[in-house]
């Protein structure tokens, strides 16, 4: 009898064992959990807590004022660091090993050269649009009321300098306006004669404008639309110019699954609504 109720009872225990563990022990699901973590998990830890550093346009200046407060409260623990200078001046940087995780460009031409060198890691995304109006001073003291007035004589007209985008996307701008009706044969040269100043990059020559140290300057329609201490002149849809907006990824970033994320993150839905509300376009 006693023997029999040892093996009772001994097998009633080995049964409540079985069950109270589910069939496997808590170290070893544990084991299991970390040694194959869900691709949500990873692609959280790729992105969260990343510290990474952006290059932007000045003419992104307010938008990823935006982006970083946005970012960084739907990704807790992480940190962006903006940089900003025109975008010649930040491709020269990668180019010469500055530390940057993701590069946002006001053109498609600086982020090719990037590619072209094999500095980036995966393809160039583009992620806006822009187009470009003239901006004078509130009092307009040049009375201009026209693009054909960039020609008058006397007009002092702030620019940027050759390897800015904007500076490519204005001579397009007079190219297109000689062949407009009115206009002169020699507008272009006109207007490149009447060149005061040439400034680093598009912020640069609202801000002149603003102190009334010109008297015009073609600029982007969202840095026109940011400053309150300018008045803006419209140039004809017909010869008006689109500017085209470009990001990548730097190769040598510490981080590059967490820039990918970002750069996504910022061409995405959250981005664009960002982008929008400054005025930019959505990519075509």
């Amino acid at each position: 009898m006693n023997s029999r109720l040892v093996a009772l009872v001994t097998g009633l225990v080995l049964v409540l064992a079985a069950c109270s563990n589910g069939g496997a022990s808590p170290a070893a699901s544990t084991a299991t959990s970390a040694a194959h973590p869900t691709a949500a998990a990873s692609a959280a830890s790729s992105s969260a807590r990343a510290a990474l550093t952006i290059f932007g346009a000045a003419s992104l200046r307010g938008v990823l004022d935006r982006v970083k407060t946005a970012y960084e409260a739907a990704n807790a623990g992480s940190t962006l660091t903006i940089s900003i200078d025109s975008s010649a001046t930040l491709e020269t940087q990668i180019e010469q090993g500055a530390p940057a995780d993701v590069f946002l460009s006001a053109d498609t031409t600086n982020p090719k050269k990037l590619v072209d060198k094999g500095l980036v890691d995966g393809a160039a995304v583009t992620f806006a649009r822009n187009k470009l109006t003239i901006v004078v001073p509130t009092a307009n003291p040049a009375g201009i009321t026209s693009p054909k007035d960039l020609a008058k004589a006397g007009v002092k007209v702030i620019a940027a300098g050759d390897a800015v985008p904007i500076t490519k996307y204005a001579t397009l701008l007079v190219a297109a306006l000689t062949k407009e009706a009115g206009y002169p044969a020699d507008f272009a040269a006109r207007y490149t004669a009447n060149i005061a100043s040439k400034e680093d990059n598009v912020k640069a020559i609202v801000a002149k404008i603003e102190l009334g140290e010109g008297d015009a300057g073609i600029v982007y329609v969202t840095d026109a639309k940011a400053s309150t201490n300018v008045t803006t002149i419209d140039v004809p849809d017909t010869a008006n110019v689109p500017a085209t907006y470009a990001g990548i990824v730097v190769k040598a970033s510490k981080d590059a699954a967490a820039a990918r994320a970002f750069l996504t993150w910022f061409a995405g839905p959250d981005g664009q609504a960002i982008l929008a509300t400054f005025g930019f376009l959505a990519p075509s």
